[in-house]
């Protein structure tokens, strides 16, 4: 007879091995989920008005969430429609502008490659929005014009929300809900995050001396629902969101592939960082590419220096003088 305490079950030794990984291998952190995230935008490239095609009410979801819905439609009806009509294509032609891409209204092949880019889960255009303005644009597209008031290249939130001046000095802590890297690793990207914004602003961060106390802004890894209304979808999709001040919070999915040394098929943790932080002092997104503010990033790309652009809008919110 087999000695029980001799032998190990195959659940202690998955559990020891995975400890063991974990322990020799903190970068890069890998998920083991896998997920089609914006995947199923693929088989959609082509898609023009006029066609019903089985996965356009995704298509329509997708841009409801980021802000390209048409609020004067009816969108219950809309929604549960794979019908491409006028308002899918004025959705599109918008989301095209945006991203600096040609106004055609359908779904080619560079609007596709765009919408399949990880990207933050903030909508680009949120009601209420306080854009920049420079001025009108107008664009052409199969002999109609629409016009786009060519915006800034960066923008608040709704009702301009920012720290207090008195509240210069920010603390944060960490609380996730799932393992994906150690504390010491994750610590030392957001510090190197957070001193980006620090030398262009007022503001200093510090991590707050009791974990346990209240902090400013807190952050951390989770999957799904996961206690907020913006439910993470898995890996290749929505990388991470954070809220306005003075909410605090910022969420990684976890379900990503995180790194901190960033190579094809992995998203880097502090590019990632830089970008939330914009948000938790209260920068929208961006339209300029090079920003960090601007919504999507390549998986194994970096972009941990602040642009102009993100400097010009900090600076604008909190009027700090050059």
């Amino acid at each position: 007879m087999t000695n029980p305490k001799a032998a190990a079950s195959p659940l202690q030794i998955v559990s020891f091995l995975s400890i063991f990984l974990l322990a020799i291998f903190p970068h890069p952190i890998l998920s083991t989920k896998s997920s089609k995230g914006f995947e199923f935008l693929k088989n959609l490239e082509g898609c023009q008005k006029g066609q019903t095609v089985k996965g356009l009410r995704e298509l329509k979801l997708y841009l409801k969430k980021f802000g390209y819905a048409d609020f004067h439609k009816n969108h219950t009806e809309y929604e549960n429609s794979d019908q491409f009509d006028d308002t899918l294509e004025k959705e599109i032609r918008t989301y095209q502008l945006y991203y600096h891409l040609k106004a055609t209204g359908t779904l080619d092949a560079e609007t596709v490659k765009q919408m399949t880019v990880p990207r933050c889960g903030i909508p680009d255009i949120v009601k209420g929005k306080t854009h920049m303005r420079s001025g009108k644009k107008e664009h052409t597209s199969g002999g109609k014009s629409s016009s786009l008031q060519t915006a800034s290249p960066f923008t608040f939130f709704p009702g301009i929300p920012k720290w207090p001046l008195s509240k210069s000095h920010l603390t944060y802590r960490f609380s996730s809900s799932i393992p994906v890297t150690d504390t010491e690793t994750l610590k030392g990207v957001c510090s190197r995050a957070f001193a980006r914004w620090a030398e262009v602003t007022h503001f200093t961060f510090s991590e707050a001396v009791h974990p346990l106390h209240d902090a400013d802004i807190v952050i951390g890894f989770h999957r799904g629902h996961h206690g907020d209304t913006n439910s993470f979808d898995g890996r290749g999709g929505v990388l991470a969101h954070a809220f306005s001040p003075r909410d605090g919070r910022f969420h990684y999915d976890g379900e990503e592939n995180w790194s901190t040394n960033p190579e094809p098929g992995t998203m880097d943790l502090e590019t990632v960082a830089v970008h939330e932080i914009g948000h938790l002092l209260g920068l929208g997104h961006s339209t300029e590419p090079n920003a960090v503010m601007f919504p999507s990033i390549r998986a194994g790309s970096l972009k941990r220096q602040l642009d102009v652009a993100d400097i010009r809008g900090i600076r604008a919110l909190y009027r700090i003088l050059p």
